[in-house]
């Protein structure tokens, strides 16, 4: 378990409690953070769709693009990794917060076509980084309805994709949950992740600066 992973366990906050952050991995509740981050990233496919449509532009092929939409939805996926997975409610977070690095670096635009695989991805990597006990590729790839090899390829990409820069400062923790906290107010997160790569459709301040940028 990482220095940030112990922080966490010590931090007492009602952030964290409001969230389902403080639940065990055998507890029978389902953590707020799951429906919060699903909604969120509903909303960037959305968006980021629309922009593709109106703007005409053509979405880049990537590795994690699928020939069509699963016909599981992002919260029903969502539900399903951490049910199988029982890895603790912070990996969602870190999963998050990796793929909005992730897009930064690539600028890859977030759609149905590859949501289902950037999340299967990213939360085994946070698991891998956060938890003690984690399970392996083959049974990740069993979750997530993917081949093993395939799994290996996407974890691959994604990790010299991000430089292998895994740590998350308790600070930027904090700023995302205050995302989500916010999102669960029903407040306005006006990006809640990036957005397509095409120049104009989202303001970024600071694209190094990844926890100001998806919570602005």
């Amino acid at each position: 378990m990482g220095t940030l992973a112990l922080e966490i366990n010590n931090l007492c906050s009602n952030d964290y409690a409001t969230l389902g952050l403080d639940l065990k991995k055998d507890s029978l509740g389902k953590p707020q953070i799951l429906s919060l981050l699903s909604s969120l990233l509903e909303r960037s496919v959305q968006q980021n769709e629309r922009i593709l449509e109106t703007s005409q532009t053509k979405d880049v092929i990537t590795i994690f693009h699928g020939l069509r939409a699963p016909s599981l939805s992002i919260e029903q996926y969502v539900d399903r990794i951490f049910k199988y997975s029982c890895c603790s409610p912070s990996c969602f977070v870190i999963a998050y917060i990796y793929m909005d690095r992730f897009i930064q670096r690539t600028d890859l635009c977030l759609t149905s076509l590859n949501i289902h695989r950037l999340l299967i991805t990213s939360v085994m990597v946070a698991a891998k980084f956060m938890d003690d006990a984690f399970f392996n590729n083959a049974y990740y790839a069993r979750v997530g309805g993917v081949s093993t090899a395939e799994l290996n390829k996407l974890e691959m990409k994604f990790l010299f994709s991000l430089d292998f820069r895994l740590h998350v400062s308790v600070h930027t923790f904090r700023k995302y949950c205050s995302t989500f906290k916010k999102e669960g107010a029903g407040g306005l997160v006006e990006r809640p992740i990036q957005g397509c790569g095409i120049k104009g459709s989202w303001t970024n301040e600071d694209g190094s600066n990844c926890a100001q940028s998806t919570a602005r």
